[in-house]
């Protein structure tokens, strides 16, 4: 039953649950589940400020306590797995998911919602690589494609389900729904993979709680975080705030990672990155991510505010993404170990780079069937895009280093997506007003000619017809700034190609792969 790798010990070695299927369900559920969270009250949140009676801003908190929380917990995954083990670290960030969820529905104002959040993010943080590992070892190593396949199509689909699942549900029923959902969903996961798992051999530590890493790191992060949430808020560094808050997040972040990287027994281990294929994979999943986390952030902000779609048809407009990933994730993970994993990663990018490139074109007279159809075309990309890259950066890490390595990877891909969301909003808002200072030069109701057609579009009023011609203005600039993103992104996918050929093969049965069934 048990196996011994010359560098580490690999108890569980072998270990196969009565049913594989079940036990993938149950999993897949869990992680399901807790990424659908991160934006399923997205959309929510007009109505839940208006039922608890809380401004807009502050109904913001809602995300930002979520974001925040699971960004501090995700690098504790490796620590928190050696601690407890993987299957009752699992049961118990599941259950105490359930538990959040139950408080977030019953929650009767926006500061015990707001709490209920923060708890629900920081159990929220190691289910999603706990889950990757578990799968990973409960598959032989000629099937660990399709595990990591099935994680990807998850990350994939989750995000895009959330706020068409949420508005329906809030219109449907209440808010409180979308979190109370949870609840048999999260119990039936931890019951089948509690079950399934029980027999499973897991090896301990009782590795000494590293206070000062602990400490820097909540810190640090909370303030990371916390500046990349409110800086588009608060005017960035005109803020007095955003400054002291960056000042704290520099200062712990610089104390943690020296004493992290001296320390005997850290309680996150970036050590890590010594392996080349780690760094390789990490350093692509990351920028390949956080430009993704763009497409996904830009779309239906564009639909909504320039497009005047609603919420729901610019739901159903970017959701094609999701249909290849769904149809094709089987057929990666079955057959893409045959191929070099950089070359697929590659094809995926050249497909987002592509995609990226035509919407930079898009008009204000563009139709659904067009957007859609760019979203559909974008879909290959993301089926070919993050299983591979998963396979790359897990492939020279050995058995007990996975958790570790894909807890630090998901934490550095989530502040890839912050870092996007900020940057990107920012930098959408800086060149629209480039372009609308532009576009203005050139009008004016004393350029000849011009007075009579603003008074045409006004009906004779002429202060209407101003107002008319500066929202004409305010679109097209908008959009001319949302091309030049666009633009950028096509060549920031090109790029993200030369960070995959810094790994080197073999990826699917090398030494991290190979030994992962002995978690």
């Amino acid at each position: 039953m048990s196996a011994q790798a010359p560098a580490m010990p690999q108890p569980a070695a072998g270990f196969a649950p009565p049913s594989v299927a079940l036990c993938t369900v149950g999993l897949a559920m869990a992680s399901f589940m807790q990424v659908l969270d991160t934006t399923i009250a997205n959309v929510s949140l007009p109505t839940i400020a208006g039922n608890l009676g809380a401004s807009s801003q502050q109904a913001t908190w809602v995300i930002t306590s979520f974001a925040v929380s699971t960004a501090i917990a995700l690098p504790l995954t490796g620590w928190l797995s050696r601690r407890f083990g993987e299957r009752r670290l699992f049961v118990w960030a599941t259950l105490a998911f359930v538990i959040t969820s139950l408080l977030c529905g019953l929650a009767q104002s926006m500061g015990m919602l707001v709490l209920s959040r923060a708890l629900q993010g920081f159990v929220a943080g190691p289910m999603y690589p706990i889950t990757q590992s578990l799968l990973v070892s409960i598959y032989p190593r000629e099937k660990r494609g399709q595990a990591l396949a099935l994680l990807a199509m998850i990350t994939v689909v989750a995000p895009i389900c959330g706020p068409i699942l949420g508005g329906w549900i809030t219109d449907n029923y209440s808010w409180e729904w979308i979190f109370l959902i949870n609840v048999p969903l999260g119990i039936f996961a931890a019951l089948v993979v509690g079950a399934q798992l029980k027999g499973r051999p897991e090896h301990i530590d009782r590795p000494k709680m590293d206070y000062v890493g602990l400490v820097t790191l909540v810190i640090g992060v909370g303030a990371l975080q916390l500046v990349l949430d409110l800086g588009n808020d608060e005017d960035w560094f005109a803020s007095t705030k955003i400054v002291v808050l960056s000042c704290v997040a520099v200062v712990s972040l610089a104390v943690f990672l020296i004493w992290e990287l001296t320390d005997k027994d850290p309680i996150v281990d970036l050590r890590l990155f010594r392996h080349r294929n780690f760094r390789a994979g990490t350093l692509a999943m990351v920028v390949a991510y956080a430009a993704f986390f763009s497409v996904a952030l830009m779309m239906p902000l564009w639909l909504q505010r320039d497009m005047g779609y609603t919420a729901i048809w610019a739901g159903l407009a970017t959701a094609p993404i999701g249909v290849l990933p769904v149809i094709l994730a089987p057929l990666v993970g079955k057959y893409a170990s045959r191929y070099d994993m950089r070359m697929l990663a590659s094809i995926a990018f050249v497909f987002l780079s592509l995609t990226s490139f035509m919407r930079s074109g898009f008009n204000l007279q563009v139709d659904f069937q067009h957007v859609a159809g760019v979203q559909l075309i974008m879909g290959v990309g993301v089926a070919l895009f993050f299983m591979p890259v998963l396979q790359i950066l897990l492939s020279d890490l050995d058995g007990r280093e996975i958790a570790a390595g894909s807890g630090l990877a998901t934490f550095l891909r989530t502040l890839g997506g912050s870092f996007a969301a900020s940057l990107t909003t920012w930098l959408w808002a800086h060149r629209t007003q480039q372009h609308h200072a532009h576009l203005t030069e050139h009008v004016s109701v004393y350029t000849p000619g011009m007075q009579e057609q603003v008074l045409a579009m006004g009906r004779g009023d002429l202060q209407h017809g101003a107002a008319l011609l500066n929202s004409m203005i305010d679109h097209q600039a908008s959009q001319m700034g949302f091309n030049d993103i666009f633009h950028l992104l096509g060549w920031t996918f090109l790029a993200i190609i030369a960070f995959l050929w810094l790994a080197k093969p073999p990826f699917g049965a090398g030494a991290g792969a190979a030994s992962a069934g002995g978690h």
